[in-house]
């Protein structure tokens, strides 16, 4: 396993290079490179123990792959031949697709790191690959907004590498560890770091505009799985030891109320979709130890309401209450939202209801609070007004993309399979009921605009130096 594993890492990239050489199999090549990370994925699950590979023993470079990186990996798989289905019968051309190849790899890789310089190497890789996306219409914006995104990664992971630089110094290895033993400062960097690529808390608002103002399969992209490529990590951390698991939960609560406040008063669809994933992301770090299915889910749901927002008339929710869409669009778009506000029938329910059973007392006001706030946010979706109109049409690949992204809901909603009782269910039912109502009452009728300064670049560097003061004094205390 072992083999197959080193060779797995380097199938997508190989997949890759191959494109340019052969750009007519450009489609199937990177829809082959899924279909790989899908089996690999699958083979983790029926693994009894964790896959151990030692790259460097005296530096502890090594990879680590278990049922966690399963998670991961499988959201990976499915979110990139979801992406590559709806762009198949698109005018995409070669780089396009070998620039995803290079993304899914790269994030496959991050997947199974346990050290913080092999990681390091693995979000590079990514970071430069998704700024080539971001920026592949090369119109004006599509530049601005890709540099702006690599500026602020770059940045960030300068924060990351001295932090990784202190964890050797203390302990002549670059293991996740090594944390434990690592001095405050070091912890607060890496933190940082992973914090800012992962789009996490006050360190992620750069992340609205960037994943709003790409093209609708890179968005999809972007919040599906890139991002999870730092989450990983820190619930990696998160299990070193009981203070940093603190630090993890902490923020992990803080980002799941401030992306369901901003999320709930956003009138511009797909910034209201990435004001979501930074919600649903706190919600991953607010139980550690259960996060993988839950991103498997949020990738699975934030993917096709990513692809199924670039198929509606209008990006203001306004204007959309006296538009109507085509039921047919319509009614994914509702079973997404009601996946995501945790639904029971959809895997959305069973990961909200694990994530809730594994939490601690103190969490608990907390993190239903931000469930009322996701149910009132996708109810903007839901009551949107519908009828059979023949005249909106859809990519030719949307629907392929949507119904496995869909499909994948069902499915994995037999994973946890205890969320199904009596109590649970009621309590879903209420949670929704109650974000409806509030949505109905009052929030339908606000016309509130949240000022957008804090997301100006500069605004963004100097956020990343309050935090790097701030998770210092937490792992000081």
């Amino acid at each position: 396993m072992n083999s197959i594993t080193i060779a797995w890492v380097g199938i997508p990239f190989f997949l890759g290079f191959i494109i340019f050489l052969v750009p007519q199999l450009n489609r199937h090549l990177t829809f082959l490179g899924t279909l790989i990370t899908a089996a690999y994925a699958v083979q983790l699950f029926l693994e009894p123990s964790a896959i151990k590979l030692n790259l460097l023993d005296s530096f502890g470079v090594t990879l680590e792959a278990d049922q966690l990186s399963g998670y991961f990996i499988l959201t990976n798989a499915l979110v990139t031949a979801a992406v590559a289905l709806y762009c198949w019968h698109s005018d995409k051309n070669a780089f396009f697709y070998a620039q995803t190849l290079l993304v899914h790899g790269s994030l496959n890789a991050a997947f199974v790191c346990a050290d913080f310089v092999s990681l390091y190497v693995a979000l590079e890789v990514s970071g430069i690959a998704a700024f080539l996306l971001i920026t592949y219409p090369r119109s004006d914006r599509s530049i601005w907004v890709g540099l702006r995104y690599l500026f602020v990664s770059n940045i960030s992971m300068l924060f990351y590498l001295v932090g990784a630089v202190l964890v050797y110094q203390n302990n002549l290895s670059f293991s996740f560890v090594g944390l434990k033993n690592a001095p405050p400062e070091a912890l607060a960097l890496i933190f940082l770091g992973l914090l800012v690529k992962a789009g996490i808390f006050v360190s992620g608002l750069w992340l609205p505009l960037t994943h709003s103002e790409s093209e609708t399969p890179v968005s999809a992209l972007l919040s599906g799985i890139v991002i999870k490529a730092s989450v990983l990590p820190l619930l990696r951390c998160a299990a070193v030891s009981e203070e940093i698991n603190n630090i993890v939960v902490i923020l992990g609560v803080g980002t799941a109320l401030m992306g369901a406040s901003y999320a709930v008063l956003e009138k511009d669809t797909k910034r209201m979709l990435a004001l979501s994933t930074i919600s649903q992301l706190g919600l991953i770090l607010a139980a550690p130890a259960v996060g993988g299915f839950y991103t498997l889910t949020h990738g699975l749901v934030k993917s096709s309401l990513f692809l199924i927002a670039g198929s509606l008339p209008s990006r203001n929710f306004k204007e959309l209450q006296y538009k109507s869409i085509n039921t047919t669009i319509w009614i994914p778009l509702v079973i997404a939202s009601l996946s995501i506000s945790g639904f029971p029938l959809l895997a959305g329910f069973s990961a909200k209801v694990l994530t809730l059973k594994n939490i601690t007392s103190w969490q608990f006001i907390a993190m239903n609070v931000a469930a009322v706030g996701t149910a009132i946010s996708f109810a903007k979706f839901i009551f949107l007004p519908h009828k059979k109109d023949n005249e909106q049409t859809t990519k030719y690949g949307f629907w392929s993309a949507v119904s496995l992204l869909l499909t994948g809901l069902f499915i994995a909603n037999i994973a946890y399979l205890k969320a199904y009782n009596i109590a649970d269910i009621i309590k879903a039912i209420i949670t929704i009921a109650v974000g409806w109502l509030a949505y109905h009452l009052i929030f339908k009728k606000l016309a509130i605009y949240v000022p957008r300064v804090v997301e100006k670049f500069e605004h963004l560097v100097g956020v990343m130096s309050l935090t790097v003061i701030v998770l210092f004094w937490m792992a000081l205390a």
